[in-house]
């Protein structure tokens, strides 16, 4: 079936009046569900089926038997017989079950229509219901898969199940109520046990009285998956939403309605769903009152032509269906704006002309007579055409012109996915061919398309041509972002046509979508030129060229761009103009008009070039702005302006350049005349000016002085710019004239200036100096020549100053008054500044003159820091304070050093006291005593500068003062026992033995002196208890001398002390074992019940309390540390004393022995630790000797056991593990026991209960290793007695967790095979002992996944030559095994490359930078190359992931290529005096000096004729160029010297520029004139010679149609004279001298030529170009053809 039922555009995925139209994909398919409601009295809303009524008349009547009748589909065919639905299995109902919805039988409701449809239908039968299945709505890819399973030709249509009691069938039941209210949306598929039709549509009574309102429930439409909608599906339309009353909807199918205005149809506006089809339609006059219909069906109907225009008011339509009339034209079909599916199926049409539809998704036109897609509409977001069963379908390539035509929304073509060689096709055509095609054109091949669409368009645009004119061209650029896009139209003349008048051409440009549609005028934009936008990228540009004929404006044609390109980001230069006017002292600008090309807008870098005639320009320094002002250097040159555009991101585009005419200079003149010089007698002045005009010649000064009677000026001197006043100009003025003259001899406009009246010399001074060291304190003269007055009476003033400048007297320092003296000494204060004298010369009767001022050439100097006395102050003895004093000379003091020394004897150099450094003042210490004191004073200027040292030795040695007590004071507390100090502060030299004597001071004031204690310690006894104690001293120098007697402050009374112990001592002996006691002696009072305590110490530092006892048992533990006694003596009354501690020697340790030795039941592999207990101090390292024998020995074998031959000796530890050869066995153990110090006891043995046991059978470390590529073997470690026959297994462990044993697979060796590939490996091991005693599976852990080998690649080579331009390609060689034949062959699946150039090859060691751009087998060489030595790196990946070892190989240094030169052109505007370059792209190595020669080629003939000396890559073209086409041959050359083959290129003919032209014509045409010329003054007109250096003279230059002469113009003394005469007749020729622009020769003959000069360049080329046109007839050149004019 084509498209779908209308009856599918109710269902919608949220009931909603206004929700945004969007795109439905046409795969997604849904079958509408439709039930009414009603509601009960209670409110509730029922839901039931509404039955259909059956009519005789009806589309689908029901046969006698029970069957339909078969009914068209939409399309308007017949479909063939179905199974019937009870043939089909229920993928609804289990649909309904994976949905999660509740199925329920609705009640049957009753239904009431109009009593004129009972009437209609009163010959109905019988009734069909149609029950409903409610669903969510299957994917269209699954319900296809289950409709595969019902058989028939058609599978995808659901027939409705016949009933032959009509009876009402179940349903299931919509959403329920509840679920309704909040308007949400259930996705469903309903089917209906109907006929076909109404399986397709849903049945809904028509007429607005219906008893209830049938309502449509809302469906949700489940969104299919990107795999479900890539399958091909069923065209369905848009969903359209829907509401759920029967007021939006009607529906009459069938009821042959022959027009639309008939009585029993209500056409209401409200109506959204109406369908019409199979009716008797054959006009839609009255559809206009559907204003909100959506969907509209109006199928196989009587249409035929015209008349659709009514729609026009049916803005909301939504979908259309028109399938199966007679519709033969769509072109009055009206622009829908909403319409999104169109079914024009089954008609008569011949194309797809209508208008466009901008919303429309889907169109369904097959089954018509469409032959061509001319006029085809456009359709700016369809996705599906259909075009079946058509004859268009003969079209080759039709797919791809309607991607073309439509553009790239179309998804699928025909109900398939479109071809993608039809989109590579669609996408060859230019992008005007979519546009061809709607006028009618033929698609043709790719490459013959550009050609025949413009044949195409030029016939399609015959008319629009002017007459007279023929299109020649049409195009446009490729367009790129902010890049110049040219539009070319070429009319030209048609030859069978004369006198037409000229044509002007008019452009409008536009701009479209992505698609070369709906194309919108640019604003502006209405030139040849348009500069696309950034936001222009991806789109279309068009532009129309309207042909203007004598003011007529003819009929637009137009050329289509490709879409718009990125821009390239690198900017160009697009135009240049440098205006101003070209004489010296102008200002010119240049200006750019810059291309971004898509990059960032940077700035230009501007530089103006100097060029000389016959030169190459040069550049000019700091014209680096696009105002340049010009100077007299550029007369005489032309300016080239340089422009090279910079982006912000630093990308530069190409320079380009302008080049300016010739700078002409300006008329002399001269500015800012003056005077410079004091109008004073006897001084010199000078006159000055500015000149300006070109190179200055010989300008002419003039001196004039004014007259004392009537002020007027006469000449004084002449022709030089000084003049010395004399005594005749005092009073008087003097007037300087500046005549300027150029080089040429131009004399200018003078200018004068006048100076003040001349004064009378007065006194003045002249060669003034000051005379003498301009040091501090030194004495200066000031010297002079003192004119008009006397030195003598002469005044001098002295200054100091900061500078050496002198800046005025205001900014001085007077430094006395002004005096007649001239000598003067420099104070202290002057120094660091400039002296400065004032000379003011007076004359003898007092008139002074101006006053001179001289400076001195350096600044006051200052002498050398120094100290003129230094001198110590003072009393020599301890405590007194030395004061130093000195006198300081050189300059300002700054921070000057001090220093006291301390020297044991007056040689000695001494110690520094650090205390006193940098202080006048010393206090003499205790250190000083017996010592020399001095002081050194270094003096230091404030400038750092420091002087010479200078030190003061002290006169004595310093003496010891007074011995004294500062302080004394007892230290200690007055109890009994406590030892008191007596701490004292001492002065006065250093100490003897001071006396002490202590006293003790009753309560009662008696005071006894204390015997024997005459120290500075005394211990309190009991004797002291009750008293004050207190000491005296008297203090005593080392040198006997003593001084006062000092008494302390008492302390006291002297309080009772506490108990303490005497003597502590332990008794017994300390060795393991022994018990220790302790004596103690008690004092302190009457002894109480003491406490004592017994410590461990070990190593000192560790201390363990053991007991409070009387005595302690020595132990083990005590072994090797001390046992510490803690004694603590306590009075009777309590009071304890002080602890007292005593600490004994280390314990010893006893004599070893063994207790007891007992060993435990013995198994194999499990370790014996036999029980055993010793005694003796620490346990040393025993020795333990194990033995084994066959049978259990008696007592006394084995206490000689190492002399029995049955016992083996086994182990020599204290722990024993049997092994296998110690099963069976009994086990002895010979201990010897022995302290840690070595010394061993008696030796004691044992022997086990029973014989060695064997161990289960057990196996461990299973594993699999491998063997070689693909085998393994299994591996384990056996235990348990000796080993049996073992049982082994290998399994298979698939990806998904499944292991499987592998059959036959029961050996310790596994060969791979197929299966095993992408599983894991496992090995079981079972052990058997050779009792056959079977143990425990074990497996291995599984192996990584078996893989094939890894490819490997034997060897990789480079093939191709390492040089420039050509292409390195990588070699791989795999080797020639059958094994990696195979993994290349099945398992290899990549081979990537990568290219490394060499870094650094410098003592063999190659470092490598990779190249990130170059990952392919091949690498083509660049000039960058050149040098290096290149590495590529191979790596072969297999289909697993696994990569080969990389192998690599290195070329040998990439040798430049051979030197050529591609894309050589000449650029230039073909003028004659146009500026030419040859560029091109140089190719081979860095360049060198390539050879350039430009030569001359005439049209048509091949000879080349060289022009001597342009050997540049520019050539400035002239007049001797005219007609010729310039040749440039290019020889690029290798900076090594190797050269490439020369290329050519060649420009058209060059013209004579317009202005030019124009004046040469006209002259022409007069046939005679004269031009003004001037020549060297030495020719003659004989033979010229070389040229002379004299001026230039005027000429008369007289030119006719017969001859040319140069006359001599006469003067008041001589007549004219002709120089040279000739005619045109051979040999006769004009010659241009290149060196000089303005310079041109006439030849006569061999005897008779002249060299002349022109003002300009201008002029001499209609000179020569004028006489070589007069002299055309002597030759086979006409004048046009000279100059290039078109006839």
């Amino acid at each position: 079936m084509e498209a779908g039922s209308p009856g599918d555009a109710e269902v919608s995925a949220k009931v909603s009046e206004k929700k945004k139209p969007s795109k439905t994909s046409v795969s997604d398919f849904a079958r509408p569900t439709v039930s009414s409601s009603r509601r009960n009295a209670d409110g509730s809303e029922l839901s039931a089926v509404k039955p259909r009524v059956a009519s005789t008349k009806s589309s689908s009547p029901v046969t006698p038997d029970g069957s339909l009748v078969k009914r068209r589909n939409s399309t308007g065919g017949l479909p063939e017989r179905q199974k019937s639905v009870a043939a089909l299995p229920t993928p609804l109902e289990g649909a309904a079950s994976l949905s999660g919805k509740k199925v329920s039988t609705p009640e049957p409701v009753k239904t009431a229509t109009l009593a004129s449809r009972r009437s209609s239908l009163s010959s109905a039968s019988s009734r069909v219901s149609t029950p409903e299945v409610k669903n969510t709505a299957l994917p269209a890819a699954r319900l296809a898969a289950k409709l595969e399973s019902v058989k028939g030709e058609s599978a995808k249509k659901v027939l409705a199940k016949n009933s032959a009691s009509h009876s009402a069938s179940k349903s299931v039941s919509s959403t329920p109520p509840g679920n309704q209210k909040k308007g949400s949306a259930r996705s469903g598929i309903s089917t209906s046990k109907a006929s076909p039709a109404s399986a397709r549509s849903p049945v809904v009574s028509g007429g607005a009285k219906a008893g209830s309102a049938e309502k449509v429930s809302s469906v949700e439409k489940e969104k299919p998956s990107p795999k479900e909608t890539a399958e091909p599906q069923l065209t369905v339309p848009p969903v359209v939403e829907a509401k759920s009353t029967d007021d939006v909807r009607l529906d009459l199918r069938g009821h042959r309605i022959k027009s639309l205005n008939s009585s029993e149809l209500n056409l209401s506006q409200n109506l959204e769903f109406v369908y019409l089809r199979d009716n008797l339609l054959s006009s839609i006059e009255g559809i206009q009152a559907l204003q909100r219909v959506k969907v509209l069906d109006l199928s196989f109907n009587h249409f035929k032509g015209n008349g659709f225009e009514p729609l026009e008011n049916c803005k909301a339509l939504q979908q259309l269906y028109l399938a199966g009339n007679q519709i033969t034209s769509l072109a009055s079909l009206p622009e829908l704006p909403n319409l999104e599916f169109l079914s024009v199926a089954q008609n008569k049409l011949k194309s797809l002309s209508m208008k466009c539809q901008p919303r429309l998704q889907v169109l369904a036109a097959s089954k018509n007579k469409i032959s061509t897609l001319k006029g085809f509409p456009h359709l700016p977001v369809l996705e599906h055409l259909r075009v079946e069963e058509n004859p268009i379908l003969e079209m080759p390539h039709l797919e791809a012109a309607s991607i073309l035509l439509i553009g790239p929304t179309l998804k699928k073509f025909n109900d398939r996915d479109l071809s993608l060689e039809e989109v590579d096709l669609a996408k060859k055509y230019p992008a005007h061919a979519a546009l061809c095609i709607r006028y009618g054109w033929e698609l043709t091949p790719p490459d013959r398309s550009m050609e025949s669409t413009f044949r195409f368009l030029t016939e399609y645009w015959k008319d629009h041509v002017p007459p007279g004119y023929l299109l020649k061209k049409a195009s446009v650029d490729r367009p790129f972002e902010e890049d110049e896009c040219r539009c070319h139209f070429i009319f030209v003349k048609d030859s069978t046509t004369s006198n037409v008048a000229e044509l002007c051409l008019k452009y409008q440009w536009f701009i479209g979508e992505k698609t070369p549609t709906n194309f919108v005028p640019i604003t502006g934009a209405a030139t040849e030129v348009y500069w696309p936008k950034h936001e222009d990228i991806g789109r279309y540009i068009k532009v129309e060229c309207t042909p203007i004929l004598e003011g007529v404006e003819h009929s637009p044609i137009f050329a289509i761009s490709s879409p718009v390109s990125p821009g390239t980001r690198c900017p160009k230069v697009v135009s240049l103009n440098v205006s101003g006017v070209l004489v010296e002292g102008n200002t010119i600008r240049g200006s750019a008009e810059i291309a971004w090309c898509g990059g960032p807008p940077g700035k230009c870098v501007v530089s103006w070039l100097r060029r000389r005639w016959n030169s190459s320009p040069v550049v000019i320094p700091g014209a680096e702005d696009e105002d340049y002002i010009l100077r007299a250097d550029d007369i005489d040159c032309s300016l080239v302006f340089m422009c090279t555009p910079v982006t912000e991101e630093g990308v530069k585009g190409e320079t380009q350049y302008a080049m300016t005419d010739f700078v002409k200079a300006a008329s002399p003149s001269v500015r800012n005349v003056r005077i410079l010089g004091d109008a004073v007698e006897g001084s010199t002045i000078k006159g000055v000016g500015e000149y300006f005009g070109g190179k200055e010649g010989p300008s002419k000064f003039e001196w004039l002085r004014e007259e004392r009677d009537n002020g007027e000026f006469h000449v004084v001197s002449v022709g030089a710019a000084e003049y010395t006043l004399t005594k005749d100009d005092i009073d008087r003025r003097l007037s300087f004239v500046y005549i300027p003259i150029n080089f040429e001899g131009q004399e200018g406009e003078s200018v004068s200036v006048v100076s003040e009246k001349v004064k009378k010399a007065s006194p003045r001074v002249s060669n003034l100096k000051i005379v003498g060291d301009v040091r501090e304190g030194s004495k200066v003269t000031v010297t002079a020549i003192v004119t008009g007055a006397t030195e003598a009476s002469s005044k001098v003033q002295w200054f100091k100053s900061n500078t050496s400048t002198f800046k005025g007297e205001s900014s001085l320092e007077a430094m006395g008054i002004s005096k007649n003296a001239k000598a003067f000494r420099i104070p202290l204060g002057a120094f660091g500044y400039y002296l400065v004298t004032k000379f003011t010369p007076t004359a003898p009767d007092g008139e002074s003159g101006e006053p001179v001022y001289v400076v001195s050439e350096t600044p006051v100097e200052t002498l050398p820091p120094s100290l003129n006395f230094l001198s110590v102050v003072g009393n020599y003895f301890e405590g007194d304070v030395l004061t130093a004093s000195y006198g300081y000379i050189g300059g300002h003091e700054g921070a000057s050093l001090y220093k006291w020394f301390l020297h044991e004897s007056e040689t000695d150099p001494g110690s520094l006291i650090l205390e006193a450094s940098g202080s006048l003042q010393y206090r003499i210490t205790k250190e000083a005593i017996g010592k020399f004191v001095s002081f050194e004073c270094t003096p230091m200027r404030d400038d750092g500068s420091i002087g010479e040292p200078k030190t003061c030795f002290g006169l004595d040695k310093i003496q010891p003062g007074s011995p004294r007590l500062l302080s004394l004071r007892i230290i200690g507390e007055a109890i009994e026992g406590v030892t008191l100090l007596a701490d004292k502060e001492y002065w006065g030299g250093e100490e003897g033995d001071s006396l002490f004597r202590w006293y003790r001071r009753s309560s009662d004031g008696l005071e006894n002196e204390i015997k024997d204690a005459s120290t500075a310690h005394y211990t309190l006894s009991r004797n002291d208890i009750g008293f004050a104690i207190f000491v005296s001293c008297q203090p005593v120098r080392k040198d006997e001398a003593r001084g006062p007697i000092v008494l302390s402050e008492r302390v006291g009374p002297v309080l009772l002390g506490p108990p303490v112990c005497c003597s502590l001592k332990f008794l017994g002996t300390m060795m393991e074992g022994e018990r220790l006691n302790f004596s103690a002696s008690y004092a302190g009072g009457e002894r109480g019940t003491c406490l004592h305590e017994w410590y461990r110490v070990k190593n000192k530092r560790f201390r363990e309390k053991l007991s409070s006892a009387e005595s302690l048992d020595l132990t083990l533990s005590d072994v090797g540390s001390c046992i510490e006694l803690v004694y603590t003596p306590v009075r009777k009354d309590g009071v304890g004393g002080t602890p007292v501690t005593i600490t004994s020697f280390l314990v010893s340790p006893a004599e070893p022995k063994g207790c007891e030795l007992i060993i435990p039941d013995c198994l194999e592999d499990e370790e014996i630790v036999p029980q055993r207990s010793y005694y003796g101090g620490q346990e040393g390292e025993g020795i333990f000797i194990w033995y084994k024998s066959r049978r259990k020995l008696l007592d006394s074998e084995i206490h000689s056991i190492s002399l029995s031959s049955e016992a083996v000796v086994c182990g020599k530890t204290l722990k024993y593990t049997p092994s296998l050869g110690d099963v069976g066995s009994y086990l002895v153990l010979h201990w010897v026991p022995t302290r840690i110090d070595g010394r061993k006891g008696e030796p004691f043995v044992a022997i086990s209960n029973s014989p060695v046991a064997a161990a289960p059978p057990v196996v461990s470390a299973v594993q699999i290793r491998e063997l070689s590529v693909g085998v393994y073997v299994g591996e384990g470690i056996y235990y348990g007695g000796y080993e049996g026959t073992s049982l082994f297994s290998w399994y298979r462990e698939t990806n998904d967790g499944t292991v499987t044993q592998i059959d036959g697979a029961d050996s310790t060796v596994y060969e791979v095979t197929d299966l095993d590939y992408n599983c894991r490996l496992s090995f079981g091991y079972t052990p058997v002992r050779s009792d056959s005693l079977v143990g425990a599976l074990k497996l291995s852990d599984p192996t990584d996944v078996i893989l094939p080998a890894i490819p490997k690649i034997e060897k990789l080579s480079i093939s191709g030559r390492a040089v420039e331009g050509e292409t390195l390609t990588a070699v791989i060689i795999i080797p020639e095994t059958a094994c990696q034949q195979n993994i290349w062959t099945n398992y290899k699946k990549e081979v990537t490359y990568q290219w490394f150039f060499v870094e650094n090859d410098e003592d063999n060691s190659l470092s490598f930078v990779d190249l990130p751009s170059q990952r392919s087998c091949s690498f083509r060489l660049e000039f960058t190359d050149i040098g290096r030595r290149l590495r590529c790196e191979c790596i072969a990946t297999d289909v697993f992931g696994r990569s080969s070892k990389p192998v690599s190989a290195i070329t040998s240094p990439i040798i430049p290529g051979v030197p050529r030169i591609s894309k050589l052109e000449i650029e230039g505007r073909g003028f004659h005096t146009n500026l030419y370059a040859a560029r091109g792209i140089y190719f081979g190595g860095r360049e060198g000096k390539s050879k350039i020669q430009w030569l001359r080629s005439m049209v048509g003939s091949p000879d080349l004729i060289s022009i001597l000396g342009e050997t540049g890559k520019m050539y400035e073209a002239n007049v001797d160029d005219v007609g010729y086409r310039l040749v440039v041959v290019y020889t690029p050359v290798r900076e090594d010297g190797m050269e490439g083959e020369p290329v050519s290129a060649s420009t058209d003919p060059i013209t004579v520029e317009p202005e030019v032209y124009s004046e040469v014509k006209q002259k022409v045409e007069l046939g005679s004139m004269k031009f003004e010329v001037l020549c060297e003054r030495n020719q003659s007109g004989k033979k010229s010679q070389a040229p002379g250096t004299g001026n230039l003279e005027r000429r008369i230059l007289e030119v006719n149609r017969k001859r040319v002469k140069v006359v001599k113009p006469g003067s008041k003394t001589s007549f004219p004279t002709t120089e040279i005469r000739g005619s045109y007749s051979p040999p006769f020729h004009v010659e241009v001298v290149r060196s000089d622009p303005h310079r041109f020769k006439v030849v006569v003959d061999g005897e008779n030529e002249m060299e002349l000069i022109a003002q300009s360049r201008h002029i001499r080329d209609i000179v020569v170009l004028v006489i070589r046109g007069l002299a055309q007839r002597f030759n086979s050149t006409s004048l046009n053809s000279l100059l290039k004019i078109e006839t």
